[in-house]
């Protein structure tokens, strides 16, 4: 198997106020699911492992369908009604190279934002449904433009706050080498930790259709783990779905005081997502079938594992369901994973069967890497059956 032209692996590294250092679990993020592949960062990985990000799957795939979805609801509804997706996080400035080479003195960058949450967020919104996301960000020029791009993108943020006391988190990419990123993060005690329960809006995470959480924001502090646990419980007594994605990030806690932390949700949980090493916090490791079928004993209906190029599956009512990988020219693998999520979630409120789940959650991942960015390519509705077209659309 060879790299597709263009294809970037990603070694990220996290630093804390500019001296700790989160490296995203020293992994690669597979450039179609956004599942980790275990590598060492500082090494290339062999490309026939598939440990770096790229598109090929371990067997071609068939030949594209259109994808058949049902209706979406309006994104454009009254102010206050609840939303079909609510999730909460942190969202951050970013400042990434446009071109190769080490970070110097008048190399060009791109400025704009990210965040975990924000990506399944947006990529839900674009599909149709109305989405909201609840976090704080900074009184400063960063924090507007992280909430005006989540207005623009018909996000609700209505409840998110406004710090005067800390700045917006920011995050640096560079690309390192041609097929080399290194993401450095500074974040910790500034405004997107300071998420507290008492950001939430109950009411309208009550009324919502899915709640979606990822394992990023309880390990940003006390305050941040304490609202993610307090809105899963809302949520399960309100009878909304709940949606969790691991993420597990080494540097930020320990393998062993994650999994103490984040096995509290899965009772609470619908649905999860997990790479094979972030299942492994929970289940024993093994096949990943097996894997998926372990976490449904530990609460969720669903287990949805990313397997890098390998595709992914979903363990769901005891059926297991596979999805191969979507061929794709990858630029830029970061934000893979969230686009995943985002693609199966708006497919859950389609009311779309797993196989069908699968299929837009595959593609969204694929547009994501096609287009420099966190979630800048992720698709609109309009757009699904693009992939399946000819390179040149007339």
């Amino acid at each position: 198997m060879t790299r597709r032209p263009g294809a970037v692996a990603e070694a990220v590294t996290d630093v804390e106020t500019g001296t700790v250092t989160d490296v995203e679990t020293g992994t690669v993020t597979d450039a179609v699911t956004g599942a980790d592949a275990v590598t060492d960062a500082r090494a290339v990985p062999d490309a026939g492992t598939g440990a770096e990000p790229q598109a090929d799957a371990a067997a071609p795939a068939p030949a594209a369908t259109p994808l058949t979805v049902a209706p979406a609801r309006p994104s454009a509804v009254a102010p206050g009604t609840p939303p079909a997706l609510f999730t909460l996080g942190e969202a951050m400035a970013m400042a990434a190279a446009t071109g190769p080479g080490p970070f110097a003195t008048g190399a060009p960058l791109r400025l704009g934002w990210a965040g975990a949450e924000a990506t399944v967020a947006i990529g839900v919104s674009r599909l149709g449904h109305r989405a909201a996301w609840t976090g704080r960000v900074g009184e400063d020029a960063a924090g507007e433009m992280v909430l005006a791009g989540l207005r623009a993108e018909g996000v609700d943020v209505e409840g998110a706050r406004r710090e005067p006391a800390v700045p917006t988190g920011l995050m640096l990419r560079e690309r390192r080498t041609a097929d080399r990123l290194r993401v450095t993060y500074y974040r910790a005690s500034l405004a997107g930790s300071r998420l507290a329960p008492e950001d939430l809006d109950e009411d309208r995470l009550a009324g919502a259709r899915i709640l979606h959480v990822t394992g990023i924001t309880p390990a940003l502090g006390p305050t941040a783990r304490a609202a993610v646990e307090r809105a899963v419980r809302v949520a399960r007594a309100a009878g909304v779905t709940v949606s969790f994605d691991v993420n597990h990030r080494e540097r930020l806690w320990s393998r062993a005081e994650a999994a103490e932390v984040l096995a509290r949700l899965l009772p609470f949980t619908d649905i999860v997502f997990a790479g094979p090493e972030e299942a492994a916090l929970f289940v024993p490791d093994g096949e990943p079938a097996e894997a998926a079928r372990a976490l449904t004993r530990l609460g969720p209906g669903q287990a949805v594992l990313k397997l890098g190029a390998q595709g992914a599956l979903v363990v769901a009512d005891g059926v297991t369901h596979v999805q191969r990988a979507v061929p794709v020219t990858a630029v830029d693998p970061v934000g893979a994973g969230d686009a995943f999520v985002s693609g199966y979630l708006a497919a859950v409120l389609d009311g779309s069967p797993v196989p069908e789940r699968l299929r837009l959650a595959a593609l969204c991942g694929a547009f994501a890497v096609s287009v420099p960015g966190d979630w800048e390519g992720l698709p609109r509705r309009a757009e699904l059956d693009l992939l399946a077209a000819q390179d040149i659309s007339r």
